[in-house]
């Protein structure tokens, strides 16, 4: 079988490299690309060079943007005094490809874990009390993993917030023991939102 030019076998590898995309999958898509260079490959050239000058992460939340301050942190109809905490930006997407949590979010950038020398200033923490303390929040919602470390962050963080003056819940039914939230569908958030419990 003949060999794809070097340059193209060297984007096969990078796409391969992507979650989901198998060298497989990155072969056939390359080549989708490729055939439609003009509709296809330019426009998403253009698109991937525009995003890797100016994503960053949001100064308050956490999630990625294109600006220092996310649109859903800039959002005034957001302003529920509700924050949403999530491990990491994968699990406010999915939040939000449900479009039933209205409030604003905290990302942490991960879990407690001793085996990672994941500790609290590694994370998000210390911005999400200080965040509690200067803008005073009716409600944080602990939407972690149910996970070993996911629970064990989620017991740090209710104790980080137990003397201030704001209510503490969690995800309740219909997260599964061990799920993450990206791989739950949109029902099964909405159903652990609305079902939250004090944590």
């Amino acid at each position: 079988m003949d060999r794809a030019p070097n340059e193209i076998e060297a984007l096969i590898a990078q796409l391969a490299r992507l979650p989901g995309l198998g060298p497989r999958s990155a072969r056939r898509a390359v080549l989708h690309l490729i055939q439609r260079r003009d509709q296809s490959l330019l426009p998403l050239l253009a698109t991937l060079e525009r995003v890797a000058s100016s994503a960053q992460t949001c100064a308050q939340c956490g999630n990625i943007s294109t600006l220092p301050i996310c649109e859903i942190c800039q959002d005034p109809r957001r302003a529920t005094g509700e924050i949403c905490v999530v491990e990491d930006v994968a699990d406010l997407w999915a939040m939000e490809r449900g479009a039933m949590f209205k409030g604003r979010y905290h990302v942490l950038g991960g879990t407690l874990s001793a085996l990672d020398a994941m500790g609290p200033d590694e994370l998000r923490i210390p911005d999400l009390v200080e965040r509690v303390r200067s803008d005073p929040a009716s409600e944080v919602i602990l939407a972690l993993a149910a996970t070993v470390d996911g629970q064990t962050t989620a017991h740090y963080i209710a104790d980080a917030l137990s003397g201030m003056d704001v209510k503490v819940t969690a995800l309740a039914q219909g997260v599964p023991m061990g799920g993450e939230l990206d791989y739950l569908d949109d029902g099964t958030i909405g159903a652990a939102l609305r079902a939250r419990k004090a944590f």
